[in-house]
């Protein structure tokens, strides 16, 4: 039986290695293939029944339409890693569950985003707002330039635990299903977790579950990630971090963008909702290259402790 546990983790630390490269060098699969894509399909369509229901009988639907994307999403991934997976020579194996990994991954995606944003602001402070509304979902519209950058060092942040840290976490504790949960529970926020009106509907109680539900999930993670970028910038207060993460209303991404704003030494801010580091100096340029340079360690740096972790905890429970 420890044999087979260390097979096991052996192709799951494979896998994750193997999707890393795959997501660095091939980027995102077509959308028509694409399972996030699908999951965004599903969301849309429920998300077009629950917000115009009473409140009560909003959560009820809302929750029960999360549960049972979650319970498909999370069932396929599992038949998929124990029943079509496990049959397999473990090379086919580690090769199938990589791509079925992959599309949980978009460090590539956010990465190339941010950089689009920084050189279209390099252009004109119109194409910066335009490229920033790919990007994000508040109005861009009247942003200056250091608000645009400000949203662009954020976002890369935030979804820098969203995109990569998070759903590596879960793999490393569940594998696939973990992975495939998670990032359904992150696009169910994206998509639903709004507080009171947004475009017209009122998501206060129709997303709430949805909300909470990416809340629990990316609690450990978004902690993690600011871990991941304070070790990459050469260390910061605890104490600092955790007073300036209290500032955002979520409970999880203040970590992330908190630690980035105390690694740059600049102040990042949504107006009227919170300012990050506020003694800081407005971001430039080169900042938003040192962003990703730290970004980038803390993906360096789940290379290693990942497979490590996997192995690990696989070593523990075959005793």
């Amino acid at each position: 039986m420890p044999a087979l546990v260390s097979d096991g983790a052996l192709l799951m630390a494979a896998a994750l290695l193997l999707a890393l490269l795959m997501d660095a060098t091939l980027g995102e699969p077509p959308s028509r293939l694409h399972p996030v894509v699908g999951m965004g399909k599903y969301l849309s369509w429920c998300g077009k029944l629950l917000p115009g229901l009473r409140p009560s009988l909003a959560f009820g639907a809302g929750a029960l339409a999360w549960l049972a994307g979650a319970a498909l999403i999370g069932g396929l991934a599992w038949f998929a890693q124990q029943q079509v997976l496990a049959s397999l020579h473990p090379v086919m194996a580690a090769a199938l569950m990589a791509v079925l990994l992959k599309p949980m991954l978009a460090w590539r995606m956010l990465r190339t985003e941010v950089d689009a944003v920084e050189t279209a602001l390099q252009q004109s402070l119109e194409a910066g707002r335009e490229r920033l509304s790919w990007l994000v979902s508040r109005n861009t519209a009247l942003l200056t330039e250091s608000e645009v950058r400000e949203s662009a060092i954020e976002s890369l942040a935030e979804n820098l635990n969203d995109s990569v840290v998070a759903p590596i976490f879960w793999f490393v504790l569940l594998g696939l299903p973990g992975a495939a949960i998670y990032r359904f529970a992150n696009t169910a926020d994206a998509m639903w977790g709004y507080r009171g009106v947004y475009k017209g509907e009122n998501w206060e109680w129709a997303g709430k579950w949805a909300a909470r539900a990416d809340d629990v999930l990316s609690w450990l993670p978004a902690r993690l990630t600011a871990l991941l970028l304070s070790l990459a910038a050469g260390g910061l207060s605890f104490k600092t971090l955790r007073g300036e993460a209290k500032k955002t209303p979520s409970p999880n991404s203040g970590w992330p963008m908190a630690t980035m704003a105390l690694a740059l030494g600049v102040s990042l801010r949504k107006p009227g909702v919170y300012t990050l580091n506020a003694p800081g100096r407005p971001p430039q340029a080169l900042d938003t290259l040192r962003a990703r340079e730290y970004a980038s360690k803390s993906v360096l740096s789940l290379v290693v402790i990942a497979p490590t972790a996997i192995l690990l905890i696989a070593t523990l429970v075959a005793r």
